[in-house]
Parts: C-alpha cells; sequence; structure tokens
C-alpha cells in the first residue's frame, strides 16, 4: 500500500465509480471501453473531446455521464451565428442601480455539453479556451469563476464534413483526451432499438454520485503513487514523438504531464493506489493523438487520425514497459 492513499479510501473510490459505470450503462449499450475513459477523464479533472460521424451516440454519452452527477449542467448548441458572448456571458446595464451587472452564460455549470463545437466560428471556439485553462471567465477586465468541479464534454462531426471549422492546435490542446464512439455491434444496436427514443430528454437517469464526491475522486486521483521508473517511460514515449519523421512537432510537455494525470486516474478507476505501465499505454492514444499532426499534407482528417494512432502504437510497442 502507498503512502499517499488508504485502503478505506480506495474502497469508496470504487464504490462510487461502480455507481457511476452502472448508471451510464443503462443508456450506452456495449461501450464500456468508452465509459472507462470517459469516466477516467473526470476523474483526471480534464476535458473531453468525442469525435466521430453523426448519430453514434455523442451526446447520448454526454447527456448520461452528466444525468449521473448531481452536479449543474448546461448544453451548448455551438452554430456559425454562436457569439462568444453568448458562451461566457455579457455584462448588461441595469437602470434600477446604474450599475453594469454581469449575466452568465451556459459556461458556469460543472458539465458543459459543447455540442458540435467545430459547426462554430474560431472566433466563438477561442471563448472557452481562459474557461478550460483556469475554470473562470474575465469579462470587462473582472474574473467570475465558474465553480467546481468543472468539465467540458465537446463533440465534433469529423471536419471533412461541410460547414465545420477544424479546431485549432491551441484549442485541441485544452482537451485532456479525444475519443471515438464508433458504431454498436449487432445485438447491443438491437438492444438500443428495443428501449431508446431520439430524444435526449427522454434520458431517464437519477443521480448516483455527489458533486463532494466528484471532488474527492479527483483528490484522490492527484495522490495516486507513481514511481519513477514510470514517469521516465512517459518521458520516453513524448521524446520519441518529437524524432518521429512522421509527425510535424512532438508532444508538449503538457502532453507528458497530461499523460501522467491520466494514467493515475486510470490507475483509480481500477481501484488501485498506484501505476502501472498499462495505465500508460492504454492512454497513449486518446491523451496524445489529437496534439499530433503529420508532417505530410493530407485532406483526409480519417486518414490523418489513424496514421497518427498506428504511428503512436508503433513507437510504444518499441520501448520496454519498466518492469
Amino acid at each position: 500500500m502507498s503512502d499517499f492513499v488508504q485502503g478505506g479510501q480506495i474502497t469508496e473510490a470504487k464504490q462510487a465509480l461502480d455507481r457511476l459505470r452502472t448508471n451510464m450503462r443503462v443508456t450506452i449499450k456495449g461501450k464500456d471501453n468508452v465509459i472507462e475513459q470517459v469516466i477516467t477523464c473526470l476523474v483526471a479533472g480534464g476535458h473531453l473531446l468525442i469525435e466521430d460521424l453523426p448519430g453514434v451516440g455523442k451526446t447520448t454519452l454526454a447527456y448520461s455521464l452528466a444525468r449521473s452527477m448531481d452536479c449543474a449542467f448546461s448544453r451548448i448548441q455551438f452554430t456559425s451565428d454562436l457569439l462568444p458572448s453568448d458562451v461566457t456571458g455579457v455584462a448588461i446595464y441595469d437602470e434600477t442601480i446604474k450599475e453594469f451587472i454581469f449575466k452568465k452564460g451556459p459556461v458556469f455549470a460543472n458539465v458543459v455539453l459543447a455540442d458540435e463545437i467545430n459547426r462554430a466560428t474560431p472566433k466563438t471556439q477561442s471563448a472557452l479556451l481562459e474557461v478550460m485553462d483556469r475554470a473562470r471567465v474575465t469579462v470587462d477586465g473582472e474574473a467570475h469563476a465558474v465553480g467546481s468541479p468543472f468539465m467540458v464534454f465537446a463533440t465534433q462531426n469529423p471536419v471533412d464534413y461541410e460547414g465545420t471549422f477544424p479546431l485549432p492546435e491551441s484549442q485541441m490542446d485544452r482537451f485532456l483526451m479525444r475519443l471515438q464512439m464508433g458504431y454498436p455491434l449487432a445485438a447491443d444496436e438491437l438492444e438500443i432499438l428495443r428501449v431508446s427514443r431520439l430524444a435526449y430528454d427522454a434520458i431517464a437517469l437519477n443521480p448516483v454520485i455527489t458533486r463532494g464526491e466528484v471532488l474527492k475522486l479527483q483528490a484522490l486521483a492527484q495522490q495516486v503513487f507513481i514511481e519513477d521508473s514510470v514517469l521516465d517511460f512517459i518521458l520516453k514515449i513524448v521524446a520519441a514523438t518529437r524524432t518521429e519523421a512522421e509527425f510535424k512537432s512532438g508532444a508538449s510537455v503538457r502532453g507528458g504531464l497530461a499523460l501522467k494525470v491520466a494514467a493515475q486516474a486510470r490507475a483509480l478507476v481500477n481501484a488501485r493506489d498506484f501505476v502501472v505501465p498499462e495505465d500508460v499505454t492504454e492512454l497513449v492514444g486518446p491523451i496524445l493523438a489529437h496534439r499530433l499532426g503529420l508532417a505530410r499534407q493530407t485532406s483526409d482528417a480519417l486518414e490523418e487520425r489513424r496514421t497518427v494512432t498506428a504511428t503512436l502504437r508503433r513507437i510504444v510497442a518499441s520501448l520496454p514497459p519498466p518492469v
């Protein structure tokens, strides 16, 4: 047992996470691995980007997570005419008191669903930069905290689709993880056809985890023990991306830190108080792939994503894990 997390805390964390898993599986069929990664991102205190084709369950996944927690939730439908102030809020002059009053935007919640984020213009997308980094919004020189915990759960369709704006590198780097849903297996899709509805409001889930429990899980994840040998393994992976000819540039220092934090969260999600090499290798793709681009030009976003992921797998396979 490590000196950081006690056995009783691990047991409590496991019980809370088991309730969360079970609740999300009510509406998300056959995607246990995706659910595990979403929960890992939550426990790590990071933001999540789900990128996939329309209609495969991205928004349903976000709703299932949000409704499973006793936290404030808001949804922002990103469109081409959405303004930054529609996201963050705006100062309005109040005639009765002769002062400007800040009216909070929908970003003031614990879980914010940024639906189809790449349908908004880059200017509106950039309205999320500060709040995703600092959990606050600055309007007219005054900072406003959005609360804690805070998670942006963004969905987007592939950039090849008409009417979308690719997220800039600075925006992509704010997301701890990027995941894909994929099509369900036939048996799971049959179950979806049998019991599900098209309307997201029809998702009937009760909260099974409190705001306080989420904050406690996030604090525990930071205390999970990680050996120097595992840290060195993370560093070797990051360094290898910087010398890889396929990539135009390697992973940043932020990328390495993100991999460490996510590995600690994955260990806790798996009821361990220490990180093992598998925690790192299983997260390399979701953590680093969206932070890397190909050195060669390609107009096919799906092809680029597959090539980057395959290259990362090759890098990991070439490095012996610590024993």
